[in-house]
């Protein structure tokens, strides 16, 4: 996975632009009405999501398999941001907990060993009363069902992701264990552009109960 990454922010740079997702925008709130303060971002990719915590005054922390990526984020955001190397299945990579976490368009690209042990090591490292976000490909996405089946709703794409597409069961079967506050199938971006699809996903917020 990792060549994989490398080679596509080396060819495409900043493929997804610079504007954050419409679910980044929406936890953005969600962190600032209950006070969240440190939030940890898995997948970091080139900054994109992370950039809207850092410009409200959070203290980011992020995880990015691309070191590449972590470049072109330190070109455009200075070498003060705070990025771990390496892949979501080497956390924790720090002893902190956060508050805060947010996680976009990553899960999906893990079979269900490594989604069950971020989920578990996002929860782990989660403050006491603290909010972690996912969003997931659903699978009333378009592109549902394209591609060579390698699993139970999971496909090898014709660009040669490996993708699981959740639905309602599957979210409260690998989240039911984790505070589970809420599920709802959002559209990214949330208005199409001409020509371009938006894609359906899953928005997953977890609460960790304060103990006591």
């Amino acid at each position: 996975m990792t060549e994989f990454w490398e080679e596509n922010f080396r060819e495409k740079q900043s493929m997804w632009g610079l504007s954050p997702a419409d679910a980044a925008l929406e936890t953005v709130k969600l962190f600032q009405e209950h006070g969240l303060q440190k939030i940890l971002v898995p997948g970091f990719g080139y900054g994109r999501n992370a950039k809207v915590f850092m410009d409200e005054g959070f203290d980011v922390t992020g995880i990015e398999i691309s070191e590449t990526a972590i470049d072109i984020a330190r070109k455009q955001y200075g070498n003060q941001i705070k990025v771990h190397h390496g892949s979501v299945s080497g956390m924790p990579f720090d002893n902190e907990t956060y508050g805060g976490i947010f996680c976009y368009a990553l899960i999906h690209l893990l079979d269900k060993k490594d989604r069950a042990k971020l989920i578990a090591d996002c929860y782990h490292q989660l403050s006491e009363g603290g909010f972690m976000v996912f969003v997931a490909i659903s699978t009333e996405d378009h592109a549902f069902g394209k591609g060579e089946e390698i699993g139970k709703n999971r496909f090898l794409t014709p660009h040669g992701v490996e993708l699981f597409y959740y639905n309602l069961d599957s979210v409260n079967d690998e989240f039911g264990d984790y505070g589970l506050l809420e599920s709802k199938t959002i559209m990214e971006p949330a208005k199409s552009k001409k020509g371009k699809p938006g894609q359906k996903f899953w928005q997953i917020v977890c609460k960790k109960a304060a103990v006591g």
